[in-house]
């Protein structure tokens, strides 16, 4: 059969038949203890695709569109559990109880001086030994909204775990809206005054996971302050601006532009901005990361005070990822919106937000990447 030139038109000009938003479930794999582990796959409207397994409430691969419209996975990880149990560097994580570091492994509260791992020596580290990106998390029936499909998970972290003190009960809620934003809202309640401080921990390469370095990606982060830090990256306590440091991305410029100029071992991003938005009003942007080849554009909004830039300067090739790709220095970024680092030993600074959660209050605290191409 032959088609007539103006058929041939009439069908290329016909728009993509848009996906059904849904959420599929698949078997991943089973702990050293014979537990199930269930990987839950959000598609959107316009057929991207968010996987989230319920070890760890794990974001495995988000797949957006490029400019050409065609889907790539953009999130570093894993095909299946066993890299998540050898050990990895937080791929698409929830950090908490605490996220980022908490100086020696100390603090107080009500008068009480709590002892936590220091598995980041001198300091503690997103929630400890065994924090929440190695629990299981209980996956709740999933939801087909207006907005696009979203999936929440539970998890109890019971009084005491890594040192806390109190029954923290924490949900994550990842919604994947039909305009392709990951949407990761978190809530928790405590029976007893503790520190609750989660953050998202994706690393993200908009080029795909498996492209090479980020070098080359542009990076505009909304804050004319940052924390300086010891080297232990410690905050000081002060709040300084950027003007004039390798720090400063109030205007877009390459992550790799200015790296070879910090004097850190090894070399590159892994600090807290504090940002211009309002924290604690609705969710503002706090950064925007733009990958030149793809034309891939990522906006991070949040309702979070800090947004800690780190340019994966501790990745060594230790860690072989999805399709057999090992993950080398630089080859994923993470943008993790939260209070400041070391908070709870900073409490009445100025300028700091308080991490501590007290019974009968709610924390609640929404973080959104937003993909999408540039035009």
């Amino acid at each position: 059969m032959r088609f007539s030139l103006s058929l041939l038109l009439l069908v290329l000009a016909l728009p993509l038949v848009a996906a059904e938003p849904k959420v599929d479930h698949a078997p991943f794999g089973k702990l050293a203890d014979g537990t199930a582990v269930t990987a839950h796959t959000l598609t959107n409207a316009a057929g991207a695709k968010v996987k989230i397994i319920d070890y760890g409430a794990i974001v495995t691969e988000i797949h957006v569109p490029d400019a050409n419209g065609k889907l790539g996975d953009v999130a570093l990880g894993f095909s299946n559990m066993d890299g998540y149990l050898k050990g990895h560097p937080y791929f698409g994580s929830n950090a908490g109880r605490c996220a980022n570091r908490i100086a020696k492994g100390k603090f107080k509260l009500d008068g009480k001086e709590y002892t936590l791992a220091t598995n980041n020596a001198p300091n503690h580290l997103h929630g400890g030994k065994e924090g929440f990106d190695k629990k299981m998390w209980k996956a709740d029936k999933p939801v087909v909204g207006a907005d696009g499909p979203s999936l929440s998970l539970s998890y109890t972290s019971k009084d005491g775990e890594e040192g806390y003190p109190g029954n923290l009960k924490v949900k994550v809620t990842y919604t994947l809206t039909n305009d392709n934003a990951l949407k990761v809202q978190y809530h928790a309640t405590t029976d007893k005054a503790t520190v609750c401080n989660v953050a998202h921990h994706s690393y993200f390469n908009l080029g795909g996971h498996a492209s090479g370095d980020i070098l080359g990606h542009e990076v505009e982060i909304m804050a004319k302050n940052y924390t300086p830090t010891d080297e232990t990256l410690i905050p000081t306590g002060k709040i300084a601006p950027v003007a004039g440091t390798p720090f400063d991305f109030t205007k877009a410029a390459t992550i790799g532009s200015r790296i070879k100029q910090i004097d850190a071992k090894p070399q590159g991003y892994d600090l807290n901005y504090a940002l211009d938005g309002k924290a604690g009003d609705k969710p503002f942007l706090a950064a925007r990361v733009t990958e030149p080849k793809s034309g891939r554009v990522m906006e991070v909004f949040t309702d979070e005070p800090g947004l800690q830039f780190y340019s994966g300067n501790f990745l060594d090739g230790t860690n072989t990822g999805k399709g057999g790709h090992v993950y080398q220095q630089y080859n994923g970024f993470c943008m993790e919106a939260q209070k400041f680092p070391d908070a709870i030993n900073k409490i009445g600074t100025d300028g700091w937000a308080s991490p501590v959660l007290k019974p009968g209050e709610e924390y609640k605290t929404v973080t959104i990447y937003k993909f999408g191409v540039k035009k």
